[in-house]
């Protein structure tokens, strides 16, 4: 799959200097366009002093709050200087990224208080794009990062928005600075990086749509999978969640999660939820696991951090689950986790005949 890492970072912020450099000796301190509050020169300072509190959150492993530092410029720094600071900056975060593991997760308060590495990058990344476009706005200077680009950054930390034919405009529309056919206006947004839930000996890892295209497509998602990994039931999973955010109807929380050894990193399963809660507060999982990992009590431990996630939210009533009736193992699976059988196969007819239902209160 299309990664978001270092050598992103450093061609955004390369094509960025290269064009704000046409343009150092304008005065960058005059008052902004657009009914933005900052002028060029204090946008170009807070690209940098970003790009160096992400590299900063990931090398010092904070995981409460920002590690307390910033950039001070020196007085009389002049453009020139402020470009190569955030260069600097750029090349701070491009070198962190590259030796930070996959697994280590850093603070980010939106928007549950975390971000990965290409949580990171794909931030900053932005970052760089957004501001330099305000810049570039200002100073009359026409400025369009790739598309691609774009597309990457939306499936990745916009999830909830549905993608259209011009990714930039999109990406400019959903950060409140353009506007889009048949859409409404933003006028607030924030980050949406992906939810993790902590199990024992697992992390239940949320997919984005990016990862979720590549495994649909026969990839790995970007995670390290054990042997013979995915099952193609995640594979499927994938490919709904995929449809979903193509359609505008992806609600990331309410999605598919991998699940992930704490021991080793290695994806051993996927596990989700067939859709949001409905009228009576009733949400079903599914899930599955490498064959290579099962008889280790995995998917009992990922269903009960799941169905607890779930039923701590206002939202929610009840957990349900459905199997085959000679799905022996996972009725199993079912029963340890705590549900309780509700119905039987369905031979009366309806939407689960065929099936055992199960139900999970809180």
């Amino acid at each position: 799959m299309r990664t978001l890492g270092g050598e992103q970072v450093e061609e955004a912020v390369a094509d960025a200097v290269a064009l704000l450099r046409t343009a150092t000796d304008r005065d960058w301190e005059t008052a902004p366009s657009g009914g933005r509050e900052w002028n060029c020169r204090y946008t170009a300072e807070h690209i940098a002093g970003v790009l160096i509190a992400y590299a900063g959150q990931l090398a010092g492993r904070a995981t409460e709050t920002w590690v307390p530092f910033e950039i001070t410029l020196d007085e009389g720094t002049g453009n020139e200087d402020v470009l190569h600071v955030v260069e600097t900056a750029g090349a701070l975060l491009a070198a962190t990224l590259r030796t930070t593991p996959r697994e280590v997760r850093a603070y980010h308060p939106y928007p549950f208080r975390s971000a990965d590495r290409e949580g990171f990058a794909a931030m900053g990344i932005t970052e760089v794009f957004l501001h330099t476009h305000d810049i570039a706005e200002d100073l009359g200077l026409s400025y369009e990062p790739p598309a691609e680009r774009c597309a990457d950054l939306l499936a990745r930390i916009f999830p909830h928005v549905r993608p259209d034919t011009d990714p930039w405009r999109t990406l400019l529309w959903a950060t409140g600075r353009g506007d889009l056919p048949g859409r409404a206006p933003v006028t607030e947004w924030r980050w949406r990086n992906n939810l993790v839930i902590p199990a024992e000996r697992l992390t239940l890892q949320g997919l984005t749509p990016a990862a979720a295209t590549d495994l649909a497509a026969g990839g790995d998602g970007g995670f390290a999978w054990v042997d013979g990994g995915p099952f193609q039931g995640t594979r499927d999973a994938a490919g709904m969640l995929v449809k979903a955010y193509e359609t505008g109807v992806h609600r990331p929380v309410w999605g598919v999660f991998v699940l992930v050894r704490r021991e080793d990193g290695r994806a051993v399963g996927g596990i989700g939820f067939h859709g949001v809660p409905d009228e009576k507060g009733r949400v079903e999982i599914g899930y599955d696991l490498v064959e290579a990992a099962r008889g280790n009590g995995y998917a009992t431990e990922g269903l009960r951090a799941l169905s607890a996630w779930a039923l701590a939210r206002e939202t929610v009533t009840s957990v349900r689950a459905t199997t085959e009736p000679e799905n022996t193992a996972s009725q199993a699976v079912i029963g340890r986790a705590g549900f309780v059988r509700i119905a039987g196969d369905g031979a009366e007819g309806g939407e689960d005949a065929g099936q055992f239902v199960y139900e999970l209160r809180g």
